[in-house]
């Protein structure tokens, strides 16, 4: 039997366990990556990424290659009785610090395409038809024996391994599901139609509300169709369809996917066991589609996870800073179970038989997480919240600020008023940026001034671990 070494076993090859091979890599560790799959998705799932995870892309060089593929999108609209009643999209407009106000929607397939291919330029490629049998802990190391007849011997495994988790079964966690009555067809496909066709996700008002329309990259849109107890057919799916859509027509000229899924609902009783197993993505929660937050939120766990291992690996961070994965992870998986089951739910119950508005609405008040931009992270010190995305300026080239951050080290933000000589920032590993408020050729420089006089000491994944003065640290 033979053996393999490695720093991180990653069990999974969805788009959340190919983001923690790929931030591990970046990161300067070792990773072994598999999964039962032939290959990367070809079609079908997820069909969003939301503005923060467009801010995370950015920091790890992968915004260039992912949002020329996409479609923008920031408006949910209304129809009824024939007619848009309405169109909202104030939420994208209000954010602060943010660039990209919009879902950039794109299929999931092309997400695990692109990184299956930069682990592959990185000489990490996905060990393929490959399942795990067994996961034992020991004081030293995880061993992790797999279907090839090979053994994995790593300091971490990490479980990204679906809503049917081996790796949570394994170990017993407990992922107690809520199965609302309520399922639903999805239907990617190229369409005809004499629909004034718009670049926004309607959401249609009939009897109750059970279609959605959601634009899709390239030439496919993509439908949802809440069926409950009907039969689940393509000819059924398409009449519901054609009677949302009334008095206009719409034909399939080729469809891209065909599924059905049940809602359901659940959290992990615990992220990790003994800080050397942990879950990400739907191994740790499942919920309902509404809002576009499945894929989002397991990338941004994938963000939180692996620099917090990379520091504890090279000793730059106590153990303790593991626990703080599931503490900063888990309310937001909580909170985003609660937003996408109001969603869900508004879709079939009403009391004024406004579901759609309603819905609508559930989407405005719950912007901060269906936009990623809202959320933070509570300890007992203060708040964390991300850094605002801004402009900073240098021998007359423009540059947004979380293309300096880097994902393998935290990075000191020193904004000052104008040129001083700086002091006492010895930080080893820490990348120092100084930060201008005049204009100055040779030094990054900017005009926002929300930063003013502050050294911000900002994490691998964006957010702010610390605000100084510069009195405070005497760095002038």
């Amino acid at each position: 039997m033979k053996k393999i070494y490695t720093d991180i076993a990653i069990v999974g090859a969805g788009p959340v366990g190919l983001m923690c091979a790929y931030l591990a890599k970046l990161c300067g560790m070792n990773s072994i990556i598999f999964d039962k799959s032939a290959g990367p998705l070809k079609v079908g799932r997820a069909d969003a990424l939301n503005a923060r995870t467009l801010q995370l892309f950015e920091i790890v060089n992968l915004f260039n290659s992912v949002y020329p593929l996409g479609k923008v999108c920031n408006t949910s609209s209304v129809w009824e009785n024939g007619k848009f009643i309405s169109r909202q999209s104030a939420w994208w407009e209000s954010i602060e610090g943010c660039f990209h106000k919009h879902f950039l929607m794109v299929g999931q397939s092309f997400i695990e395409h692109i990184l299956d291919e930069k682990l592959n330029e990185l000489n990490n490629s996905v060990i393929r038809k490959t399942e795990a049998l067994d996961i034992k802990i020991s004081e030293n190391y995880c061993e992790t024996k797999l279907s090839t007849e090979e053994t994995v011997y790593s300091k971490y495994v990490i479980g990204a391994d679906g809503a049917h988790s081996f790796v949570r079964k394994i170990f017993n966690i407990s992922f107690e599901i809520t199965k609302p009555k309520l399922t639903w067809a999805v239907l990617d496909a190229e369409i005809l139609t004499n629909f004034p066709k718009v670049p926004e996700i309607i959401v249609f008002q009939n009897e109750t509300s059970d279609v959605a329309w959601i634009p899709r990259e390239g030439n496919i849109d993509r439908f949802y169709i809440r069926m409950d107890e009907e039969e689940i057919t393509l000819p059924n799916v398409l009449n519901k369809i054609k009677k949302a859509i009334t008095p206009y027509e719409i034909a399939l000229n080729n469809v891209n996917w065909f599924s059905q899924f049940s809602v359901k609902e659940s959290l992990a009783e615990q992220y990790s066991i003994a800080n050397k197993v942990f879950l990400v993505g739907d191994a740790a929660h499942i919920h309902s589609v509404n809002g576009g937050q499945g894929l989002n939120t397991g990338i941004a766990d994938a963000f939180n996870l692996i620099w917090k291992i990379h520091s504890v690996s090279k000793q730059n961070s106590p153990i303790a800073l593991l626990d703080s994965y599931e503490h900063e992870r888990k309310p937001v998986a909580l909170s985003v179970i609660e937003t996408s089951g109001k969603l869900v739910r508004s879709t079939k119950f009403s009391e004024n038989n406004t579901h759609a508005i309603d819905y609508v609405k559930i989407v405005e008040k719950h912007a901060g997480n269906i936009t990623g931009m809202g959320i933070y992270y509570k300890n007992s010190d203060c708040d964390i919240y991300r850094l605002h995305d801004f402009f900073v300026y240098k021998n007359n080239l423009q540059k947004r600020i979380y293309s300096l951050l880097k994902y393998s080290s935290f990075t000191l933000l020193v904004f000052l008023e104008n040129k001083k000589e700086l002091k006492n920032l010895s930080l080893g590993d820490v990348q120092v940026i100084e930060i201008y408020f005049e204009e100055n050729k040779n030094e990054y420089w900017t005009k926002f001034m929300k930063y003013k006089n502050q050294v911000l000491l900002v994490r691998p994944d964006s957010y702010i671990q610390q605000i100084y003065s510069l009195k405070e640290l005497e760095v002038i």
